[in-house]
């Protein structure tokens, strides 16, 4: 039996640990500097910046993973999309159906929201990702290249150096 919820406020520790997961399983263990206080204000925040649904195997069980989306925007399309930015299911819980009931649950968000698509991005080494997004007719947008400014470049480009 597969449970999913919203996330509140509450969930913030919980979503915490679950990003803190999710950095490590991507490599980066280190990189996180959200905080469950700054995850916390966020969700309790209107409109909050995120959205994040919780799956458990059962209602009275502890979460084994979340999708943390939020709302981007296509000009083509004139609609606003989803965007999922982690999705995330303990290892110990995956291949039982978890990650594939919150993605049908994004899906059905979007459509309900008159949201076309529904996009994120995965790691290019993360094979049996992939292989699961492609299993459920995900395309990868190999056009596409992801650009990212941040840090002193960031600060750069805004200071006009």
């Amino acid at each position: 039996m597969v449970h999913l919820r919203p996330a509140t406020a509450s969930d913030a520790e919980l979503i915490h640990a679950l990003i803190v997961e999710l950095a490590t399983y991507e490599r980066e263990p280190d990189a996180v500097e959200a905080t469950p206080d700054t995850l916390r204000t966020q969700l309790a925040a209107d409109p909050p910046p995120f959205e994040c649904l919780l799956v458990a195997p059962a209602p009275d069980q502890e979460p084994v993973g979340m999708a943390l989306f939020f709302h981007n925007y296509s000009t083509w399309r004139g609609k606003r999309g989803v965007y999922l930015e982690d999705l995330f299911v303990r290892p110990s819980a995956r291949g039982q159906g978890f990650g594939l009931a919150l993605l049908r649950a994004l899906a059905q968000l979007a459509r309900e929201r008159d949201c076309p698509r529904l996009d994120w991005a995965v790691l290019d080494w993360n094979e049996p990702a992939i292989e699961f997004y492609r299993r459920l007719g995900a395309e990868p947008l190999r056009e596409w290249t992801t650009f990212r400014l941040s840090g002193e470049a960031l600060a750069r480009l805004a200071c006009g150096d």
